[in-house]
């Protein structure tokens, strides 16, 4: 693995509008939950917490989409996010959206990018 980025999972582990992966990531000092998918033939990541209250999305382990498979789903409030971008399109995250992560998409993997 090449020096700015971790391996998140192989590419076919993540499937469209299927089961997300998750993994942590390190900000200022605290591990945070966070989840990659794939949607529109791209795979996004974000952090795995709420734009209402920092609770993870998903209560099943994975299951980030609604039942439809259009949007991220809080399992909590149900609030409901644009997979392309994270943004809140209804509930109660009032307009606050996803944090989006840095990934590459290659051959052998998908990849976390430094933000360094």
């Amino acid at each position: 693995m090449a020096a700015g980025k971790r391996l998140i999972c192989a590419p076919e582990e993540l499937q469209e509008a299927g089961l997300g992966v998750r993994f942590e990531v390190e900000r200022d000092g605290e591990r945070l939950p966070a989840f990659a998918i794939r949607f529109g033939g791209s795979v996004r990541a974000y952090l795995n917490r709420c734009g209402h209250i920092p609770v993870e999305l998903d209560f099943t382990p994975g299951v980030f989409f609604d039942p439809e498979r259009l949007y991220l789903l809080c399992s909590l409030h149900g609030a409901l996010y644009d997979p392309a971008s994270g943004a809140c399109v209804s509930g109660r995250c009032n307009g606050r959206g996803l944090t989006p992560l840095p990934v590459i998409e290659c051959e052998d993997g998908i990849y976390l990018l430094d933000e360094a």
